[in-house]
């Protein structure tokens, strides 16, 4: 095929490195001339490096520069070209600009493809005098590793467009997704459940960004935590794709942005590229702060309050059996004694509503976090009235957990659920309120979010792990706890955990009950 790209920048030269390296012809123009020369030394320094690492031949590597077409105009005239993927600046007047151009010089069999992370697919498309030969091809920077791309139709798009690009892109070795033409796509809005509900649990001083980075990491298993992906992506990009998401689906409470971001953008700090973030970066930066040593009493005893939910009862005897085999004596009875530290182990609850619906001693109850840690962490809720004694006691006994190799323990303020809870229930409500606007199958949005945003799992697959009903009973507590209506069940949720169903399957769809 003889595909044209269009923008030489960090999109474009990695689209045009893909698609030579597939054996496809690329035509590579951009406005500025410098930037295709730029485009295709670096592209070339990258298959020079590929070759290094045994990862290429040097035949295939000269193969792949020798399709590779510098173009002194993006739209010179090309009889032979078959699809033109369009990669410039986020702007609707200036893709509009650019197919009007194409679709000037080239033939009417061309597709037209945009890259656009946050445009409307069907608006870029209605600037044009054949809607119907558009659609989205959205990839991931870079390019060459980041093995998913969006497929989005737009409202006119011819229907075989799709289903060819599909090809296309499975073809030259990455994964391919349907998904609609919604703010966001796919990807960018299943990752705002996870960076939404961080910076919520920031507003609220549950903890700091360091802290809910750790326990995302090891807790959850996720390979960077959301701040530290804040800082990545840039906080700039970050701020905007929250803001255009929340604006496009009406202002949805689940995706309500932050207050805390506007004044860091403004401010310039966006992140790695600016040096400082919610991190700081460069010569001489320290990082986060070392997490303080441990110094309580760890030899005091522990009372674990029961707990009536099926979720913790069963954390609630792997905990006392691995504090009992480091040494730590836990009392059994209906009541703690006047020196036990007292453990509330909570689903979607508030260790203080615990305090007062059992009569517990506020100044030593505290909460644990019941999900199974990915690494050896585990998390400590402390109240208002939590003494400081007290937590550091508490902080020594648990990690005390094992004898040769103990845990790390972070410390963090009281709020319904947890840390780790409330940002997983987030990332599996917003996944499912994309499954069931049927934006895109359940199948999709889990192979979308492990490859495009490294989870360990999909927010489907993620959310069945737990289960339907034990999801839902979280979200519920939440929901109760707070009044928030971003922690509100959806109906995907709700729906599955009334039938039995997984929250992986489609289910029956309407269409087929018509006989």
């Amino acid at each position: 095929m003889r595909i044209r790209i269009v923008g030489a920048g960090a999109m474009g030269r990695g689209i045009a490195q893909w698609a030579a390296s597939a054996g496809h012809t690329v035509e590579l123009g951009d406005v500025r001339a410098e930037a295709v020369k730029d485009a295709v030394e670096f592209v070339v320094s990258m298959l020079d490096r590929a070759v290094a690492k045994d990862r290429m031949s040097a035949a295939d590597r000269d193969a792949s520069v020798a399709r590779l077409v510098p173009l002194e105009a993006p739209w010179a005239a090309g009889p032979d070209v078959e699809l033109v993927i369009e990669a410039v600046r986020e702007d609707l007047g200036t893709k509009a600009e650019v197919f009007g151009k194409l679709e000037r010089v080239l033939p009417s069999s061309a597709v037209f493809a945009t890259n656009t992370s946050s445009l409307s697919v069907t608006r870029i498309a209605a600037t044009l005098q054949d809607p119907s030969r558009l659609a989205g091809l959205h990839f991931f920077n870079p390019v060459p590793l980041m093995r998913i791309v969006e497929v989005v139709p737009g409202a006119a798009t011819r229907p075989e467009i799709p289903a060819a690009l599909t090809e296309l892109v499975e073809g030259c070795g990455h994964t391919a997704v349907t998904v609609a033409d919604t703010p966001g796509f796919l990807v960018n809005h299943a990752g705002r459940g996870l960076v939404t509900e961080a910076l919520a649990l920031l507003e609220e001083s549950v903890a700091g960004p360091a802290d809910i980075d750790r326990i995302a990491r090891d807790v959850l298993g996720l390979r960077m935590g959301p701040f530290e992906l804040m800082d990545l992506t840039g906080l700039d990009v970050t701020a905007a794709v929250i803001d255009s998401i929340w604006q496009g689906f009406r202002y949805e409470d689940r995706l309500r942005p932050s207050y805390l971001t506007p004044n860091r953008v403004v401010a310039g700090l966006h992140g790695r590229k600016t040096g400082q973030g919610w991190y700081a970066y460069g010569e001489g930066a320290q990082g986060p702060a070392p997490e303080p040593a441990v110094t309580g009493d760890g030899g005091r005893p522990v009372f674990l309050a029961p707990s009536g939910s099926v979720e913790t009862t069963s954390y609630v005897d792997a905990l006392a059996g691995a504090l009992e085999a480091a040494g730590v004596r836990v009392e059994r009875g209906a009541e703690p004694s006047p020196e036990a530290l007292v453990l509330v182990p909570g689903w979607g609850t508030t260790v203080s509503g615990a305090i007062r619906a059992g009569g517990l001693p506020p100044e030593r109850t505290m909460g644990v976090e019941v999900l199974p840690a990915a690494g050896r962490r585990r998390v400590l809720a402390v109240t208002a009235a939590t003494g400081p004694a007290a937590a550091r006691d508490a902080r020594a006994v648990l990690a005390r957990a094992a004898v040769d190799e103990p845990h790390a323990v972070t410390v963090v303020r009281d709020t319904a659920g947890s840390v780790a809870q409330r940002l997983l229930s987030s990332v599996v409500a917003v996944g499912a309120s994309i499954a069931e606007r049927s934006l895109a199958t359940p199948a999709d949005i889990d192979l979308a979010v492990t490859t495009g945003l490294g989870y360990p799992a999909g927010p489907l697959a993620w959310g069945e792990r737990i289960g339907a009903r034990r999801l839902l009973e979280l979200q519920r507590a939440l929901h109760a706890a707070t009044g928030d209506p971003r922690h509100r069940p959806t109906r995907w949720v709700t729906e599955r955990a009334d039938l039995g169903l997984a929250l992986t399957e489609v289910g029956t769809p309407v269409g087929e009950c018509w006989g």
